[in-house]
């Protein structure tokens, strides 16, 4: 792992395959960490003559956290949004998009291949619109395009996911059975659910870094950037929505509304899929990016 200063905070990142290959950049979703893009899936795409680098956003992981910040008011935040006001956030999408753009200067990369999964999907179509000069292409997984009419995700998963969860460092069981239940919850149907492999991840994570201030501090973030289809319909890059038919966090709808926005967009529904990227379809999807990515 190493550390880049970027827009005035440090970013951390790993690489993998030939530096002088054409880069792909993923990006992780809410709350959580590079780590969740796994070292056989970077390979996988690394094997396909890519350089793929994955970092962690700002304020998850090894990278610079806000937990200085105070605690946000959702209420107050709602009342702001309706009202037309910009509410008092320590940052913005806008801002992480810009970190991925940051850290290809870091690099010396010119151009790359932008894949993000659920909020790293919207990173990556907010760079898309935004910086068209340094994304080659787009793949946004399991992710939306802010539509506010689109249909939301039940209050049974929004309830979990917005939970406090028990402090790992005080009781570690008690953490690892909520996250494991919100994590079973989201997956699809048509892939087993490997309750080990997902235990290990947890604890890496946790091992990495700690700050249950940062969901809500990015689910800020995803508010005020409100609809996104004004900016996807600039997207000239070819692109690429993969969607999992089982997500009950973004239902397929999302995944639908996002592809018909981006102009001459490819729109992969995965049956089995749920808010989640099981080893089983690693291949099928590095497929789709490979695909989208040549399509230059």
């Amino acid at each position: 792992m190493n550390i880049l200063k970027v827009n005035g905070v440090e970013l951390a990142y790993d690489s993998f395959g030939n530096e002088n290959d054409e880069a792909i950049i993923l990006i992780a979703g809410l709350g959580t960490q590079m780590i969740r893009w796994t070292v056989p899936f970077c390979e996988l795409l690394a094997a396909r003559g890519f350089r793929v680098i994955r970092f962690d956003n700002r304020d998850v992981g090894c990278s610079t956290h806000y937990s200085h910040y105070r605690a946000l008011n959702f209420d107050a935040l709602a009342t702001a949004l309706m009202s037309g006001q910009r509410p008092d956030i320590p940052y913005t999408l806008d801002n992480m998009a810009g970190d991925a753009i940051g850290l290809l200067d870091a690099l010396s990369i010119d151009r790359a291949h932008f894949v993000g999964r659920s909020m790293g999907g919207m990173i990556a179509q907010i760079a898309a619109s935004e910086y068209p000069e340094r994304v080659v292409s787009l793949t946004s997984i399991m992710s939306s395009s802010g539509n506010p009419t689109l249909p939301q995700a039940s209050p049974d998963v929004m309830a979990m996911m917005t939970k406090p969860a028990p402090n790992p460092f005080e009781d570690q069981a008690g953490f690892l059975a909520h996250s494991l239940s919100f994590a079973k919850h989201i997956a699809g149907t048509g892939y087993p659910f490997e309750e080990d492999a997902y235990r290990a991840l947890i604890l890496e994570e946790v091992q990495r870094a700690y700050d249950p201030g940062s969901v809500g501090r990015q689910i800020a973030a995803i508010a005020v950037s409100g609809d996104r289809r004004p900016r996807l319909a600039t997207i000239k890059v070819p692109a690429l929505v993969i969607h999992g038919v089982d997500d009950p966090l973004f239902v397929p709808a999302c995944g639908e509304d996002t592809a018909s926005a981006i102009p001459g967009a490819e729109l992969m529904l995965v049956d089995g899929m749920g808010h989640d990227l099981p080893h089983q379809l690693y291949k099928e999807t590095a497929d789709g990016i490979e695909r989208t990515a040549r399509r230059n």
